[in-house]
């Protein structure tokens, strides 16, 4: 994916010292992280490294236990309410499995958030909802389809279908490729590349596929024991010297990352 360039100063995200505890498991370690604006940047990691959690404290879901996180230059740690509201009408989530409502149909779950949160009339809402699913590559019909009526490719092209609907600066993609074929996989990865691109958005992407991620990253960065331990160039990931990087990215059992195996 080709970087766009930008004249701004100021990081669309920038995350600095951030640290999460759940008890005695510190998750979040003193992370720093810049998303420019119009870049993508991926985080890959290991299943429990914290890319979850580090989504859902740029999101204001969890309230991190130190640490800044400026959208736009603006402080969020802390923000409640309308202030808060403000900030999340930027930002347009994938969810890992679409985290569709099942009782409503699709063109609902697409304009789910433009009738919710801004008001709009549900007339204009579902047209608008029916030009973002031919956007994602799916025909008019399926819009009066329920989510248990459809595949995990098609739930996940609704997912990004809604995640775009009311056309955001930056939009976040949770493991966008799990659960699916290779081929859907790469479906929706070019669909990402191609929406995001169209879009003219910030792109924040958590994934533990590589594949993915060299597909629609300007930039990578690798999250292991809560901090990030490399940052580059996505062409640059394969010719790094380091050892954790290497390790994760070829897939190899053995290495400095050790992975929990219980004996038979």
């Amino acid at each position: 994916m080709t970087p766009r360039s930008t004249n701004s100063q100021t990081p669309k995200i920038r995350v600095r010292g951030l640290s999460k505890s759940f008890g005695d498991n510190q998750v979040l370690r003193g992370l720093d992280l810049d998303v420019d604006e119009g870049e993508s940047v991926v985080v890959i990691g290991g299943s429990g490294t914290g890319k979850s959690v580090l989504l859902k404290c740029i999101l204001g879901i969890l309230e991190p236990d130190s640490g800044s996180i400026e959208v736009d230059g603006e402080e969020v740690v802390g923000l409640r309410g309308g202030d808060m509201d403000r900030v999340r009408r930027k930002f347009g989530m994938l969810f890992q499995n679409a985290a569709l409502f099942d009782s409503l149909p699709v063109w609902e779950n697409v304009a789910f958030g433009m009738i919710q949160s801004e008001g709009v009339a549900r007339k204009r809402a579902r047209e608008t909802a029916a030009e973002k699913l031919a956007a994602v590559g799916l025909r008019p019909e399926v819009a009066d389809l329920f989510p248990a009526e459809l595949s995990g490719g098609m739930k996940k092209r609704v997912g990004l279908a809604r995640a775009i609907a009311t056309e955001p600066e930056i939009v976040f993609f949770d493991e966008p490729t799990t659960g699916l074929d290779p081929i859907m996989g790469d479906v929706i990865n070019s669909l990402i590349v191609e929406i995001v691109q169209k879009l003219g958005a910030t792109a924040l992407s958590i994934t533990h596929d590589m594949a993915s991620a060299r597909k629609i990253a300007h930039r990578i960065a690798m999250l292991y024991e809560g901090r990030i331990i490399w940052n580059g160039a996505t062409e640059e990931i394969d010719s790094t010297d380091n050892a954790y990087v290497q390790q994760f990215v070829n897939g190899r059992a053995e290495g400095p990352i050790e992975m929990p195996v219980r004996q038979a």
